[in-house]
């Protein structure tokens, strides 16, 4: 008789292991990364072996490794945003239990896929504030995220009424490679979001799989997350589970709201929608990196709901335009063409959309309360928009300035982004009571989803 508690692929077993994650107190950097798994391959040259699959745009391989040998095929990549490392995190959890447990992984009757990073370059980027992740200013200060068309994540071919995409990058190029050549039952790609509650993303409704993600978060100690979706298209399934739908679903939706479905700067498709032709399950666990007392709070607050939707609209509208000010000075005066000046370009406009998009829809609103959880996640979008896009023109203008490039309009509005930004942070930090999430906490998370997710595609 099998004890559930250690039976792989059980819900005891999977609770049992999503809560034996060891602490961790920092993120590992890319060469760290790639090093710690190169060490395990040394020891274990049999189970896990390794394939190239393509080179990023600066010349950095990308790696794809093999582990295992079942029936069943799982695809888990990492870094698909490298702004999201926690992932990084999971994988060598993953990896290091699945090489050091002959059972675990036999029970399990699956062949591992693991890219650890499918963006070397962006990650480096952020590498900053890997040492201390705990480090809220340090985070908002060294953050990177690639404008759309040059995230891995979204830039899969897309062909859609007045949509056109086909300028796939290497590093994307590299994961079809990888989705091809595995066909996956299951595919990862691991995410994390800022602050708030876990949710989940998946590729099709799967009722007998909400209760055990719930239990997974639960059981780690992290909240769901209970506020605003991250787009009001999303189908919920259930509290802090949503299906994935399309990129179509997401232009028709924004087409009939009156807003334009594919404004300059969009991308293209989800590595997902990819996956999609080979029948496969896909997951996304976002993990927040800093906790937010509110983020499962759904008592009525004392604000209407409109009125909450209209006000982070307008916030959202003004930063837009700040921003935009800001590049708007120095536009023919920057010299150097960097990912961080490319990414601030696009996403500052895209604060305006979003505002126009929440002033569009309260609206549509009738005079409800709004819950604690929502009041909290409409403010936190502004403070993301500003600490973001605001973080990465600062990074842009002062990398101009310590090269030695800048004319005196140069210098001066670097000054001024620095003192906006400075007080938006102070605003921010002020106002929002968070505190980091032990790493373990949402490693263990991530991982429990992967292993719930795995037992749902044995139970068929």
């Amino acid at each position: 008789m099998h004890d559930p508690a250690t039976t792989p692929g059980t819900a005891e077993d999977i609770l049992r292991r999503a809560g034996a994650v060891p602490d961790q107190t920092q993120i590992p950097t890319v060469d760290e990364l790639h090093e710690r798994i190169e060490r395990l391959r040394a020891e274990h040259p049999d189970l896990l072996t390794l394939e190239r699959i393509g080179t990023s745009r600066l010349g950095e391989p990308i790696r794809l490794y093999h582990l295992g040998s079942g029936a069943r095929s799982a695809l888990i990549v990492g870094a698909v945003h490298p702004n999201e490392p926690i992932g990084s995190l999971t994988i060598l959890h993953l990896i290091e239990q699945l090489l050091h447990d002959d059972s675990f992984r036999d029970g399990l009757d699956t062949t591992w896929h693991i890219v650890p990073c499918a963006d070397p370059d962006g990650m480096r980027l952020n590498e900053g504030w890997f040492v201390d992740p705990s480090d809220r200013d340090r985070y908002a200060r060294e953050f990177f995220r690639p404008a759309p068309d040059e995230q891995v994540e979204w830039t899969f071919p897309f062909d859609y009424k007045s949509a056109y995409f086909d300028a796939m990058m290497p590093e994307t190029q590299a994961l079809a490679r990888a989705i091809d050549s595995t066909r996956p039952d299951l595919y990862v790609p691991l995410h994390n979001s800022e602050g708030g509650g876990a949710y989940f993303y998946l590729s099709r409704p799967l009722p007998e799989l909400y209760p055990l993600l719930h239990q997974v978060t639960a059981s780690c100690g992290v909240p769901l997350h209970a506020g605003e979706a991250e787009g009001a298209h999303f189908t919920v399934l259930d509290q802090a589970i949503y299906e994935m739908g399309t990129l179509q679903d997401a232009y028709d939706w924004t087409e009939a709201q009156g807003f334009d479905p594919y404004p300059p700067g969009s991308a293209g498709d989800a590595s997902t929608s990819y996956a999609a032709k080979y029948g496969t399950l896909s997951l996304i666990a976002e993990l927040p990196q800093f906790s937010d007392p509110t983020a499962d709070d759904t008592t009525p607050s004392a604000t209407i709901y409109r009125d909450a939707l209209r006000q982070s609209g307008q916030l959202l509208v003004e930063t837009g335009a700040t921003l935009m000010r800001l590049l708007g000075r120095v536009e023919n005066q920057v010299q150097m063409d960097t990912a961080l000046l490319r990414a601030a370009r696009v996403f500052s406009p895209m604060a305006i959309t979003a505002g126009e998009g929440n002033i569009a829809r309260a609206e549509t609103e009738d005079d409800r309360f709004a819950t604690v959880a929502e009041v909290s996640s409409l403010v936190g979008l502004v403070d993301l928009h500003r600490l973001r896009w605001g973080g990465m023109l600062l990074r842009a203008l002062q990398a101009e300035v310590d090269a030695g490039l800048a004319s005196p309009d140069v210098r001066n509005t670097t000054r001024d982004a620095r003192e906006m930004f400075d007080g938006w942070l102070r605003e921010a930090m002020a106002r929002r009571h968070a505190t980091p999430i032990p790493l373990a906490r949402v490693v263990g998370v991530q991982y429990g989803a992967i292993l719930a997710a795995h037992a749902q595609l044995e139970r068929g």
